[in-house]
Order: structure tokens, then C-alpha cells, then sequence
């Protein structure tokens, strides 16, 4: 039993060990995002093969966003209690088994509320993964390391672009739950092999006094972080949900087609995380660069506002780079939270910002599908880029090259 210990705290302080847990935990937040993104990708196959509308379509696929919401917070509690390793495995199994529930049921009522239940599962990957890097990795490195882990949701965006609409067309949306299912079962087994819990202070030393203090009292830095990522959420999960349908309805694609550039555009979208992670390790600021992401969003959601207005065929390029800002800053913010919060609430924080966006982004589906409805898509695409625009005054300001330990 001694060896076997000795070999996993080799393994983990290694770099190797470093970064194969950072790859797992990846890879397993892709496979939850097979749910709780790629539901979206259903809209098409529930309208025409259960006649429902866009709105109705909208309501159902919000479920896995809805589910999370409910669960973000206690799950953060439940790893600052237990750790990351014993939390990723558990809710990973437990997404599988929604998932699963949702292949085998042909009632659109049981599929909503499994997706329900499997967004209420998959909460437990933000917080856990996102305390991974932040306890693995050095300061210097963090923005870097978040970048390549906040890959995992366009990643997962785009696998399910890809596949999931094809696979609910021909042989319907129950299959199309088998992909989520399979992925979050070698999740949780990848999280037994190769994921421990980082180290971090006791809580009876006298020094960790002042880290196991509230972060959220006499601060607003957090608070600012928050709203400021709600904001920004909305046209991230505009693009998202809507990018698809508008493809097929607006511009005449196959879905096939719009499958591929959709996941291309993920694919470029996972990339640029990485890279403004590494920019804000270079610059020594995180908050620095998701203000300048931040206002990106906002000029490219106009531009695609009006080249779709005016019926130019550039609206699709433009498309693809608003696929590309809308996911940017998230890495930039998680990692922000994470390191103010500290190693005894970052759980709970990240919980907390993960629950407020995703409660904007459960609401982006319904709402913004009526409004695509009644009005237009360039109207959708402006509304979003005046919601985001009020994240880039709310960004707290920092001083360079001041990394919070």
C-alpha cells in the first residue's frame, strides 16, 4: 500500500502527471458537453420528426443547461469537501446513466427530464476540472493550462455538431443520446486511472486563516467577474443554439454541411482559447485580455447582425469568427475566479460561475427563439451584441504581471 501511494504522488507532482491530468479532465468535460451542448443539435430532428416549434424544440434542448444550474453550487461544495477526483468520477457515471435513460425512452416528456437529470450530473465537472489545473499548475502557467481544458467544450460542441444531427436524422434522437452515454462512461473511467486530488493547506494552520475567509465579503472583484461572464454568455450560447438551424434555414445548407463547418468553427473556436490563455500568462493579467475579448464579441455580433440583414454570403465567414470570439474569454474568467477565491472556495466559486452563466444560458434557447420568430435573426444577433457589450465596463481592471497565487 506504501508503494503503491509513493508511485501516485510521483506520478501526480510530475509533469507528466500534470498533464495527463489536465488531458483526462479535457476530455472528460468534452464528453458532459456531448449533453449538455450537443442537445442543441437536436432542435432539427425534434421539429420534423415530433412537429414540435422552434420554441417548443428550444424549451426541451434547454433542459441539460437547466439541470446544471440547479446543481453548479452544491456541487462546488461537494469539492471543496471531498476533492476533484472522488467528485469527477461520481458525477461522470451519473451523466452516463442519465444519458443512457435518455437512449432508451421514446417520450419527449422522459428525454426532457433526463437531460434535465444529466445536466444536474454533468455540474460536477466544471468545478472539479477547473480546481485540477488551478492545484496542478504553477501561476506562470495556469492561463496556459486553462486554455487547453476550456477546449473541452467547443471540442465537445463540435464533435456533437458533427454527429449528432446526422445520427438523430437517420435513426432518431434516442440514438443520438448513445454518443453522451458512451462518452461520459470512459470519462469516469479515465478519472479512476489517472486523476488525484492537487495538494492544498490544512485548514487548521495558522496560515491558511486567512484563505478559508469568504472572498465574497467587503471584495466585488468576483461579483464584477460574474456579471460580466453572464453577459458575455449570451451570444456564445446565441451562436450555439442557433448556428444550425440558421445555416439550413437562412442560407439553404444541408445539415450535413452546416454539421462540418459548425465544427470547424469549434474546432478554430478550441484553439483560440488556448491562445488568449497563453497572452494572458505573457501579459500577467487575465482580466486584461477578456476585456479585449469582450469587446471582439461585441463588434463581430454586430458585423454578422448586418451582413445577415443585408443577405451578404460573407454573414457565413463572419459566422465562424463570431464561433471563434464568443468562446474565448470563458478560460480567462474561470481561471480568474479560481485563483482569487483561493484553494478553500474556489469550488463553490467556480460553482457560482458556472450556475449564473449557465442561467443565462438556459434562458437563451426559449427566449431568443421566440424572438427569432417573431422578428429576425440579425435582430437576435444585435440583441446579444448590446447584452454583451455591458460586460466590458463591468470586467474589474488589474495591474500587470499580478498573478493571484
Amino acid at each position: 500500500m506504501t508503494g503503491s501511494r509513493s508511485i501516485v504522488q510521483r506520478y501526480s507532482a510530475s509533469a507528466t502527471g500534470r498533464w495527463t491530468m489536465l488531458i483526462i479532465g479535457m476530455l472528460t468535460t468534452a464528453s458532459t458537453a456531448l449533453l449538455l451542448n450537443g442537445a442543441a443539435f437536436l432542435i432539427p430532428a425534434l421539429r420534423d420528426q415530433r412537429g414540435m416549434s422552434l420554441t417548443e424544440a428550444g424549451i426541451v434542448v434547454a433542459m441539460p443547461t437547466a439541470g446544471i444550474v440547479l446543481t453548479l453550487f452544491a456541487w462546488g461544495a461537494v469539492v471543496d469537501r471531498i476533492g476533484e477526483r472522488r467528485s469527477l468520477i461520481t458525477g461522470s457515471a451519473l451523466t452516463a446513466v442519465a444519458a443512457f435513460c435518455a437512449a432508451a425512452t421514446e417520450s419527449t416528456v422522459a428525454l426532457a427530464v433526463f437531460l434535465l437529470l444529466g445536466g444536474m450530473a454533468a455540474a460536477s465537472v466544471n468545478s472539479a476540472t477547473g480546481r485540477v489545473v488551478v492545484g496542478w499548475f504553477p501561476p506562470h502557467r495556469r492561463g496556459l493550462a486553462m486554455g487547453i481544458r476550456q477546449m473541452s467544450l467547443p471540442l465537445g460542441v463540435a464533435l456533437s455538431a458533427l454527429l449528432i444531427p446526422g445520427i438523430a436524422r437517420d435513426h432518431g434522437v434516442s440514438s443520438a443520446m448513445l454518443l453522451p452515454a458512451v462518452a461520459s462512461t470512459v470519462g469516469a473511467i479515465a478519472c479512476v486511472i489517472g486523476v488525484f486530488d492537487p495538494p492544498r493547506p490544512s485548514r487548521t494552520a495558522s496560515s491558511s486563516a486567512e484563505l478559508l475567509a469568504n472572498p465574497y465579503r467587503g471584495r466585488r472583484d468576483l461579483w464584477r467577474i460574474h456579471a460580466a461572464s453572464v453577459a458575455l454568455v449570451v451570444p456564445q450560447y446565441v451562436v450555439w443554439t442557433f448556428s444550425l438551424v440558421w445555416l439550413v434555414d437562412q442560407r439553404e445548407w444541408s445539415p450535413a454541411a452546416a454539421g462540418i463547418l459548425i465544427t470547424v468553427a469549434q474546432v478554430l473556436g478550441a484553439f483560440g482559447r488556448i491562445g488568449v490563455g497563453a497572452v494572458s500568462d505573457r501579459v500577467g493579467s487575465r482580466l486584461g485580455p477578456m476585456r479585449w475579448v469582450a469587446a471582439a464579441v461585441v463588434t463581430v455580433m454586430i458585423v454578422l447582425a448586418i451582413a445577415d440583414a443585408a443577405g451578404w454570403s460573407v454573414s457565413v465567414v463572419v459566422l465562424v469568427v463570431a464561433s471563434v470570439a464568443t468562446v474565448s474569454p470563458n478560460g480567462l474568467a474561470f481561471t480568474a475566479v479560481a485563483e482569487r477565491a483561493g484553494p478553500f472556495w474556489s469550488g463553490r466559486a467556480l460553482g457560482a460561475q458556472n450556475t449564473s452563466q449557465f442561467i443565462a444560458a438556459s434562458a437563451v434557447p426559449p427566449l431568443f427563439g421566440a424572438l427569432i420568430t417573431h422578428t429576425s435573426y440579425p435582430v437576435a444577433f444585435a440583441v446579444s451584441a448590446i447584452v454583451a457589450a455591458a460586460a466590458v465596463p463591468t470586467i474589474p481592471r488589474e495591474h500587470r504581471s499580478r498573478l493571484h497565487q
